[in-house]
């Protein structure tokens, strides 16, 4: 897997926008998807909804499927397993139809979908291209935040938490649903709510508040003494600025850009400022701020011209107090501590995610015979049945046990990882 941005400008149709609509149906039924086959789910539907319910097959290039999806190797065979499991999975709906009448529907995800010179086609089965295309229920699942996701139960939860962005809650979901959103209903060790929590809840939860755009809190409802049902808070997450521009030059070529830059202001937050209030109102602001006689701290004057709209038209305005340039200061302080911890964050996480590259170009090297014996021998070091049981749904891959996959491929390829551990 590989963090690199997705290059918009390489994209057609329905591609180069970043988000796709997905059908709650859709999102409550793909619990059982590994993460590489959920993100896949997603790009396909993108690539396929404006013409879900009048094309009855669709087509990708299948190498910009797999860069979309963060998966850069040349290894077909994952990507063939991942379309295989797509095609397999049951998708169900059970909700209530125009009129108020109750709906149940099943259906496979892909009708079928094939490999040939390059590209991959594919089809959805009528009745679930039309529940994917209802625009009444949806979601907004953003593409590029998926893509920073590295486990299954992280995304399955960003999914199913986003569309409740606007009402901040949820609502309350028995444990037995929750199981089934995440994709561990029928499992007698996901049973014991400590369990569920510790090797669920607790790392999905961290993972949507560490990589996307909203913010979680889980809470839990008893009966008795046991605990019954979850909700999840939710908010914007502060950062959402930084995930909406990623790797944008376009915004750091800006003039306004360069001035705040000159202006002591970070790069994530110039780049912040501009995304949220647009480059003509930066633009007004600091043109405010250079007015002004004796400003001791420019970006934490700018901070606070930002956020309580100061107008040069407005003669009469006071400047603000020092203890509101105190707090403005603050702020900043704040964002640049914020700034360096993020980027540790993201540089742990790119150095991961080549590490997962190196292993998959590690794997594609083997032949069958090899392949299956490098799992058995590393199933056989495994002494949780947890940690055995995500190596089978997600092989190597597995987030949970990323640390032992890199120590194992190590031990076999000696120096494999030493120019990423050395970068």
């Amino acid at each position: 897997m590989t963090s690199a941005q997705i290059d918009m400008d390489q994209l057609t149709g329905a591609l180069r926008r970043e988000t796709v609509k997905k059908n709650v149906a859709a999102i409550h039924i793909s619990g059982k998807l590994s993460l590489l086959q959920r993100k896949l789910s997603n790009v396909l539907l993108l690539n396929a909804y404006d013409a879900l319910t009048t094309a009855q097959t669709h087509t990708i290039d299948a190498r910009t499927l797999a860069t979309m999806v963060g998966y850069n190797s040349n290894d077909m065979d994952t990507l063939r397993a991942s379309l295989r499991a797509l095609a397999e999975t049951v998708a169900e709906w059970d909700m209530l139809d125009e009129e108020g009448r109750q709906e149940w529907g099943v259906s496979s995800l892909l009708s079928f979908a094939k490999l040939k010179s390059g590209v991959c086609e594919y089809a959805y089965s009528p009745a679930l291209a039309q529940k994917l295309h209802d625009p009444k229920i949806y979601a907004l699942i953003n593409v590029h935040i998926q893509r920073n996701f590295t486990s299954g139960h992280g995304l399955a939860l960003y999914e199913n938490c986003y569309r409740f962005v606007r009402t901040g809650s949820t609502g309350w979901w028995s444990l037995e649903i929750f199981r089934k959103l995440m994709g561990v209903d029928g499992s007698n060790y996901y049973e014991s709510f400590k369990h569920l929590n510790a090797k669920i809840i607790k790392p999905a939860v961290a993972e949507v508040n560490r990589n996307s755009d909203i913010e979680i809190t889980p809470e839990f409802k008893k009966k008795g003494r046991a605990v019954a049902d979850i909700r999840f808070l939710i908010k914007e997450n502060p950062q959402l600025a930084m995930f909406q521009i990623g790797d944008d030059e376009g915004i750091r070529n800006l003039d306004v850009f360069k001035k705040l830059i000159d202006q002591g202001v970070s790069d994530r937050l110039a780049r912040q400022w501009i995304s949220e209030h647009g480059e003509d109102y930066v633009a007004q602001k600091l043109d405010y701020v250079r007015r002004q006689p004796d400003v001791k701290s420019a970006a934490g004057y700018l901070n606070a011209a930002l956020k309580d709209d100061y107008s040069i038209k407005e003669v009469k305005t006071q400047p603000p107090s020092p203890e509101a340039m105190q707090r403005a200061q603050d702020r900043i302080d704040q964002e640049r501590k914020a700034d360096a911890e993020l980027d540790m964050r993201l540089a742990e996480r790119a150095k991961r995610a080549r590490k997962f590259e190196i292993v998959s170009n590690l794997v594609s090297r083997r032949n069958p015979t090899q392949r299956d014996a490098d799992k058995r021998l590393f199933l056989a070091g495994l002494e949780d049945d947890l940690e055995r049981m995500e190596f089978r749904n997600h092989g190597w891959q597995s987030a949970l046990n990323a640390n032992a996959i890199f120590t194992f491929w190590a031990e076999m390829n000696p120096g494999a990882f030493d120019e990423v551990e050395n970068s």
